[in-house]
Parts: structure tokens; sequence; C-alpha cells
């Protein structure tokens, strides 16, 4: 009996610790103060309306949905047959090319924003919007490569080779039989790669210029000068944007039966 209330206070109390954040910001989002502060001393829908009549929030945040999408699209076109290969290729150096493919996952995001910029925009001179693109490819990749390889690790050979028997060729047999059974980690790649996307701040923060800034950068930067409710309503949106997000996807894909 002492045991299983012991169980349940830990829950409530994991509960309240990682819940609690998101409560407090979720109720400052519809404050009608004039800044910040928790309890609101009203509530009001007035920052709420701020927030989606700010012509740069809008800006940032179609900047950094476009990004996420054509970012986590590319990354999982180029890191899915490089996964395929990983997972079908004995080379001496596998172990070594594998680390260097997952190294930006746990490099720390200063270092990696760090060498895009040297590079990106000092060396190649892209532009604003390319170099960011570029560097939330390059970020991504390695995502999609890792869960994508860990579902093709899993997958049986023999199904694969019992269609080349059958007169498929290799390409054919990767789109028949292969993509089809991978389909949950590409999906799932797909959601993780965007996240991360959309949520980057270090290698965004090195690749952004005059005219063109993510969300997460817009965000820190207002919050520098002004100490309003307004990114509490704008995180209370973007929180309702992502359970909006995923019950779509769930009634379109069916994410629950592959994640």
């Amino acid at each position: 009996m002492k045991e299983g209330l012991f169980s349940r206070c830990m829950l409530w109390l994991v509960l309240l610790f990682l819940l609690g954040p998101f409560a407090i910001v979720f109720m400052a989002g519809f404050s009608g103060g004039e800044t910040l502060a928790f309890p609101p001393p009203s509530y009001s829908l007035r920052w709420i309306f701020e927030v989606l009549a700010a012509d740069e929030f809008r800006r940032a945040f179609q900047t950094s949905l476009q990004i996420g999408l054509i970012a986590t699209a590319v990354a999982l076109l180029l890191g899915t047959p490089v996964a395929y290969a990983l997972s079908r290729t004995r080379l001496p150096a596998m172990a070594a090319i594998k680390q260097v493919l997952t190294s930006p996952l746990i490099i720390p995001g200063m270092i990696v924003g760090l060498g895009l910029m040297r590079y990106v925009v000092l060396q190649i001179h892209a532009p604003v919007f390319a170099g960011l693109l570029i560097g939330h490819i390059a970020l991504l990749i390695p995502y999609a490569v890792r869960v994508v390889y860990a579902s093709l690790v899993n997958l049986r050979v023999d199904i694969e080779d019992a269609a080349v028997m059958l007169g498929a060729s290799r390409l054919r047999s990767f789109f028949m039989v292969v993509l089809p059974n991978i389909r949950g980690a590409v999906i799932a790649a797909f959601f993780l790669a965007f996240v991360t996307s959309f949520n980057q701040v270090p290698v965004s923060l090195f690749l952004t210029g005059p005219g063109i800034s993510t969300l997460p950068i817009e965000m820190l930067g207002h919050m520098e000068n002004t100490f309003d409710p307004s990114i509490a309503a704008l995180s209370t949106l973007l929180v309702l944007f992502t359970i909006a997000f995923v019950l779509v996807t769930e009634r379109v894909l069916g994410i629950s039966k592959y994640m």
C-alpha cells in the first residue's frame, strides 16, 4: 500500500516537473498585463492578436516552415540511400564512416554552426536563405541516416534477394520491397528532422542575416529587447500548431501505426 502511494506521488511529481513550465507559459500567453508575470494580473486575448498581427513573427514562421520542410525532404532523399548503403555494405572502414556521418549528433551545436558559417557564408558566399537551408540539411542528414539505418539492419535481407531472384532490379526491389517495410522509420525520421530544424537555435544563429530570420532566432531577439507576454503568447500558438500538425498527420498517415 505504501509502495503504491509512493509510486503515485513520484508520478505526479515528475508530471508536475515536466508539464509545470508549459502550464505557466500557456497561462502567461493569455495575460492581460503589460509585462510577463505569473500568475497573470488578468486574462485577455490581446497578446495573441498582437502576435498574429506582427509581420516579423509571420515572416520568421514562414521562413522556419519553408526551411524545415525543404531541409527535411532533402535530408531524407540523401540520407535514406546512405543508410541503405551502410546497412548492405561491408567495408573495414565502415565503423569510421558511421562515426563521421553521425558526428553532428554529438558535436555541440555552436561548433557546428561556427563551422558552417565559415564554410557556407565566408567561403562560398551563399545567400542567407540558401545558407540556412544548407546548414539545416547538413544538420538533419545524420538524423535521417540514424533512424532509417536502425530499421534497415532489422530488415531481413533475404526478402530483397528473393525479389531480385524473381527478376526485379535492385532499384525496383528497393522501391517495391524495402521502402514499404521501412515506411515507419522514414515517417519517424521526418518528424524528428522537422522538429529539430524548426526549433534549431545554435546553427541558425550563425547563419541568419539581414531581413531573414527563423522563428526561434526572432523570438530570442525579441526577448532581448522587451519583456512583454508576446513570447508566451507565441509559444502557446506554437504548442497549438504542433498539436494540430500531429493530429492532421495522424488522420492522413496513421502515424501511430509506425511510431
